[in-house]
This record gives C-alpha cells, structure tokens and sequence, in this order.
C-alpha cells in the first residue's frame, strides 16, 4: 500500500484491497482512508466508494477521517442512493456514539440540500457544533433558500453586512454563487429583492463576498499539492480531512 501510494498508483492499490485472497491483510484503517484520498483527489467518487464499502464489508473500523471521506464521497457521487448511504453511515455512528466532525456533517448537509430534502439537512445542520465556519453559513442560507423562509434570509445578510464588529474580528462571509440563488429566490418580491440588492452592496464593500463556489470551499484543500512521487515521509496530512496520517502507514 505504501509503495502504491509513493507511485501514484491508486487502481493498483485498489485491486489489493478488493482482493479476496488478501482480505484482512489491509486491516488498518489508514489504509483504507488513504485510498479513498486518493480515488477523491483523481475524481473516482464511485471507485472510492467501492473502498468504504469493502472497508465496512471487512469490519474496518471508521474513524472521524473515514466519516469526513465517506459523507464527501456520497456529496460527490450527488444521487439518491448516495444520500441513504450517508444517512445510514451517519445514523449508526451516532447509534454508536461517534463524534461527527463539523466538516463530515457540512458534506452531509450539501448533499441532502442537492437532493432537495430540506428536511433533513435542517435536523443534521442543526446537530453541528459551532456552526460559525464560511461553508456553515452559506449552507444556513441555502437552507433558508430552500425551505422559503425568504424574511429571515434577508435578516440574516442584513446582520452580517450591518454588524458593528471591531476590525480584528472576522465578518462573515458569502458565496457569489450561494447569493446569485438567494437574489433568484426573491427577485417577485420587489420589497425584499430592493432590501436584498441593498444588502448586497453593504456586503461587497465589507469585502464579505468570496467567488468561491460551495462546492470549491468545501473541498478546498489548503496550500499547494504536491506529487505522490514525494516520500511518504514528507507528506503527512490529508488531502481531504487535514488530519495526520495514522503511523501506522510507515508499518505496511
């Protein structure tokens, strides 16, 4: 597995891990986890799920950088079969106890406002911790988007272009993309749409709206990647969770 990621070669790595005369050889969870990295870095969402459903075939363990890769996997894959996946992985990690991070429940929410249950992004959304990161505020807004609760939509951005915060505290902050589809929602209503094109001014000269699409921020990947080729050594974090990788990676 080790040489297999070095090499960049992630459909060898996956043949290993699929392969029934060596099942339970991988039986850590890093190796797993790295994997499914890789598959998502390449944009082999249905290959990368074909990992964590070997992973939970083999009774793997899931740790909270599994939860983040598998709910963003089935955000990715964006279909109804890939929402029960993660209602279901996400029902029984609660069942069990986990901690879901914020980032795991973020994917979670995205992907049932993609596949308009309203519903239920709003009971996972209203799970989250500190629910104060850009991604938790625009899925608020898509939330308010989608559920029709254009009034509050509008107090909300009036709030945040209108809050008298000292300069050292950050504002927050808006998808161009995310307030193209609240301007959308409101455009037959002229009272709100004039109150929102207000608010909108307020918040670009605030310097409070990024071009960054959701979807980009959600799967931003901090600094600059660097190739496979690189020695395992040098690169410890990963790609998609930000989290160290298990020493248990330098055994394999």
């Amino acid at each position: 597995m080790r040489l297999c990621y070095e090499l960049d070669l992630e459909e060898s790595a996956l043949e290993l891990i699929k392969d029934q005369h060596l099942r339970g050889f991988f039986s850590d969870t890093t190796s797993f986890n790295i994997l499914m990295d890789m598959l998502f870095i390449k944009g082999k969402y249905t290959s990368a799920l074909e990992v964590l459903i070997e992973m939970k075939n083999q009774d793997v363990k899931f740790n909270k950088e599994t939860y983040v890769l598998a709910f963003a996997i089935c955000y990715k894959l964006n279909s109804s079969e890939s929402l029960k996946i993660c209602t279901t992985l996400r029902e029984e990690a609660l069942i069990k106890g986990e901690v879901l991070s914020r980032r795991a429940s973020c994917f979670a929410v995205a992907l049932a406002l993609n596949q308009n249950q309203v519903a239920k992004a709003i009971s996972i959304f209203s799970q989250i911790m500190k629910p104060e990161s850009i991604i938790c505020t625009n899925l608020n807004i898509l939330i308010h988007i989608q559920s029709n609760m254009l009034k509050t939509l509008i107090k909300i951005l009036k709030d945040a272009a209108d809050g008298n915060l000292s300069k050292f505290v950050k504002r927050q902050e808006f998808s161009e993309e995310v307030l193209a589809k609240a301007r959308k929602k409101v455009k037959d209503v002229p009272a709100l749409l004039a109150k929102f094109d207000e608010i909108y001014g307020k918040l670009h000269i605030n310097g409070q709206v990024t071009t960054c699409t959701l979807d980009t921020l959600l799967c931003h990947t901090p600094g600059d990647r660097k190739s496979h080729m690189v020695l395992l050594s040098k690169r410890t974090v990963s790609h998609r969770t930000f989290q160290p990788l298990n020493q248990s990676l330098w055994a394999e």
